[in-house]
């Protein structure tokens, strides 16, 4: 790790400083001494850690109740497996070839990890959406987890083996040749790029143009994208306020709905605090919190109280880390404002990766979601928690936020959704990295992107064997799983 240590502090020092040509010639280096196609032919170290034994490890600090959710979660397929597994991938990503050219890593860039969301000025943007990972490293991790995810996810699908392959191939050319874009542009436009909904419409209608022809196909992805667009307008607070509160002596609470949503009037005890202290404990949380924001943002969260406040569970492999919701009001009850606390640990991919310089986890997600993302929620914040060696990130609960219905795509469908993927965590990186060094790296011809599906292909088997370890697991009653009332 010292070699890492010392780039990394090479590259923030003086990387960003160097010519176009040197730049570019750095990169050039890094493939002579990291060849693309060393990226193929991946197999598993002779000293794999036992893939069970990883998601024990993180069983420990969870919710015990809810651990049997999130094994029930991800015993549902293969790709819901992959996406509760990036600390097993995380492991497997250690010992794999890579040039040295470092970026702010989403930590968990799988395919459902992106989806629409609204800018500060209310416009949908398409971007990445999870961050709870996020750490400096090798830009190829990120590249080599969304390229898998593609795989087993079109495995899931039922498509065929090339159409499988298609799929991710799209998703790391799109990488590259966005990239390649990047490396051409100035410093304060790539800062501003973005992908909007019309522009996610543009490039719809840029593939049929492409084919000289609106074919069915085209039509029906078009038709995906404006459903979930139109989808992500309706989701709000107050949408929130109607499917998870109930209005109960004059006024709203959330609804209980154990064990995904508890409210913590439920709660009392859980966490060694009476029922007043929870309450205390809330208001000062919240005070933590809002310290942590712009001085206008605080002014604004000010004009909010709070009316209630539950655990909620979400995602995959999320479950069992504590998450809240917080229900506060504005001007009136019809003035909601719903707020999602999640508990942040350290990143999977600091076992082998240098630590993050933000001793706080919570300002580690929230500083590395705020450099990756395009625009980010103005509630966007962190705290400690009120326990030792418990941090928390705050941001808005629903704020149009939409994402792809990747189990109903069919083949068409997928390869242009890997396009906007692959575009976007280029686009991030390109804002971290360096991405004339990169774009140089990666060459113009397709040597990467064929080394990264032979790469994708060879993990997506390997997350098989994987899956059906733990599903023998859970079948010997080694892990607990349970299915949600």
């Amino acid at each position: 790790m010292p070699e890492q240590k010392a780039e990394q502090k090479t590259g923030q020092k003086t990387g960003q400083h160097l010519s176009v040509k040197e730049r570019i010639a750095k990169g050039k280096a890094r493939r002579e001494k990291t060849p693309l196609s060393s990226h193929a032919g991946w197999m598993p170290a002779p000293n794999r850690p036992d893939p069970v034994a990883l998601l024990e490890e993180q069983n420990l600090t969870r919710e015990p109740d809810l651990v049997p959710v999130r094994h029930a979660r991800m015993l549902a397929s293969p790709f819901t497996f992959f996406r509760g597994a990036a600390k097993i991938m995380a492991a497997d990503l250690r010992d794999t070839p890579r040039s040295g050219l470092r970026v702010q890593l989403c930590g968990d860039a799988h395919l459902s990890n992106f989806g629409l969301f609204a800018s500060p000025e209310r416009h949908l943007l398409f971007g990445l959406n999870d961050f709870d990972e996020t750490l400096p490293g090798p830009f190829e991790y990120d590249v080599e987890r969304l390229a898998a995810s593609f795989i087993i996810a079109a495995r899931n699908n039922g498509f065929t083996g090339k159409e499988a392959r298609e799929s991710a191939l799209a998703a790391v050319t799109a990488y590259r040749e966005a990239m390649a874009q990047f490396a051409q542009m100035r410093t304060l436009d790539i800062w501003y790029a973005r992908l909007s909904e019309d522009a996610l419409q543009s490039m719809v209608s840029e593939e049929a143009t492409r084919k000289n022809k609106m074919s069915k196909k085209s039509r029906r992805v078009e038709k995906a994208v404006q459903k979930t667009a139109a989808k992500a307008r309706t989701r709000d607070s107050l949408q929130a306020l109607s499917k998870l509160g109930e209005f109960v002596d004059g006024k709203y609470r959330i609804v209980s709905q154990p064990p995904l949503v508890v409210p913590l009037r439920e709660l009392e005890g859980a966490y060694g605090l009476s029922g007043d202290e929870v309450q205390q404990a809330l208001h000062e949380q919240l005070r933590s919190y809002r310290a942590t924001l712009p001085a206008d943002r605080r002014t604004l969260l000010e004009r909010f109280e709070i009316i209630d406040a539950a655990r909620k569970v979400v995602g995959v492999g999320s479950v069992g880390t504590r998450a809240f919701i917080v229900l506060l009001q504005g001007r009136d009850q019809q003035d909601p404002l719903f707020l999602q606390v999640k508990e942040a640990t350290g990143s999977v991919l600091e076992d082998h990766l240098p630590k993050s310089k933000y001793r706080q986890p919570g300002e580690r997600v929230v500083q590395g979601q705020r450099l990756l993302q395009a625009a980010s929620d103005i509630f966007l914040g962190w705290t400690k928690g009120v326990q030792d060696n418990r941090y928390l990130y705050w941001r808005q609960l629903r704020d149009m936020k939409g994402s792809a219905a990747v189990e109903a795509m069919r083949p068409a469908g997928m390869a242009f959704y890997a396009r906007a993927c692959g575009w976007t965590l280029a686009r991030a990186h390109a804002r971290s990295g360096d991405p004339v060094a990169i774009a140089a790296y990666l060459g113009k011809s397709g040597k990467f992107d064929a080394a990264i599906t032979d790469f994708a292909q060879r993990y997506a088997d390997q997350n098989e064997r994987d899956y059906q370890a733990f599903a023998a697991a859970v079948g010997s009653s080694r892990l607990k799983a349970a299915e949600e009332t």
